[in-house]
């Protein structure tokens, strides 16, 4: 696959999807889509569907048309998903895939299963959207698709400092800066700027963490409770295990949080030796090398644990 317009030109209704809890990689990629099929392709029916974004991420364009509910009786010639590994990572948008025409999948996790029609993997990339840029004719990408594209790279890569980042990612990176966007403003409102709540809940969980295998590894669990009284929310979580990360002489960082009856949510970091996605499938989650996560339900140290062993067979 080359460009999505071979396959937008016979499409009349478009349907794009991306993963449950969309991080920036997600909402920027689909976005960026999304404002492209608006922007060129005014004859096509197109929809977007996600999770409830962060409110840092509601400057990109027509964020606000993002649709968050999924009636039944909608059934769509072409359905894109972007930053997906697989269909049921779709969420409630799964069934809109299952009865389209086509499929096409774009997308830079190692663990994807080629699910759709159309597959457009490439694990050694930095993002899904450093594949959208790919993707897009350049002399189409405004500034406006420019910022959705560069949103989502700065968030996969920790704004760049990540191995994931390549010489190909910052020449797109540059590229994107030569449209006109605030890179400056992106990064410091949507990557590094926290509430006054975010920070004091990161730093319970940095009072909270602990070091595991002779300081190899560090977790930290924050409860349903906590957050409660923290008046956080999960998305709120975020920055907490990449924090964690950079301990010194750790290599990997573990983080849970509690969800709903016994089930955490499970993000994992690694630095240079462990390939977390080859953990994370085996708790039926996925990820890349270097960040991966699933849900599991028990104990908070039953699960850490569980985690350990298979860390250590890596180090």
């Amino acid at each position: 696959m080359t460009n999505f317009d071979v396959y937008l030109a016979d499409a009349k209704t478009v349907a794009i999807a991306g993963h449950v809890r969309p991080d920036g990689d997600c909402a920027g990629s689909c976005l960026a889509t999304y404002n492209y099929i608006k922007n060129y392709f005014p004859h096509v029916k197109v929809d977007l569907y996600l999770e409830p974004i962060p409110n840092i991420f509601k400057f990109m364009k027509r964020s606000e048309e993002i649709l968050s509910e999924w009636p039944d009786d909608r059934k769509y010639d072409l359905f894109i998903a972007q930053d997906c590994g697989d269909a049921k990572r779709l969420g409630n948008a799964a069934k809109y895939f299952e009865s389209a025409e086509h499929t096409i999948c774009v997308d830079h996790h190692v663990s994807n299963q080629n699910f759709a029609e159309h597959n457009y993997i490439f694990p050694d990339a930095s993002s899904t959207c450093e594949l959208i840029f790919e993707l897009l004719p350049d002399e189409r990408i405004d500034r406006e698709i420019a910022e959705c594209i560069y949103t989502g790279m700065v968030h996969d890569t920790g704004v760049f400092q990540y191995s994931c980042t390549s010489r190909k990612t910052m020449e797109i990176a540059g590229k994107l800066i030569e449209k006109g966007i605030n890179f400056p403003k992106i990064v410091d409102e949507t990557f590094f700027t926290k509430t006054y709540n975010q920070n004091r809940i990161m730093g319970l969980a940095l009072m909270k963490s602990v070091l595991h295998l002779d300081g190899k590894c560090i977790s930290s669990v924050i409860t349903k409770q906590e957050m409660q009284e923290y008046d956080v929310l999960p998305k709120h979580l975020d920055g907490i295990v990449s924090q964690l990360r950079v301990t010194k002489d750790v290599e990997v960082a573990i983080f849970l949080y509690e969800l709903e009856d016994g089930e955490f949510k499970v993000s994992t970091r690694s630095k240079e030796l462990v390939d977390l996605s080859e953990i994370a499938v085996k708790f039926d989650g996925g990820g890349h090398v270097r960040a991966a996560g699933f849900s599991m339900k028990g104990e908070p140290e039953q699960i850490i644990e569980a985690i350990l062993q298979e860390v250590k067979k890596q180090l």
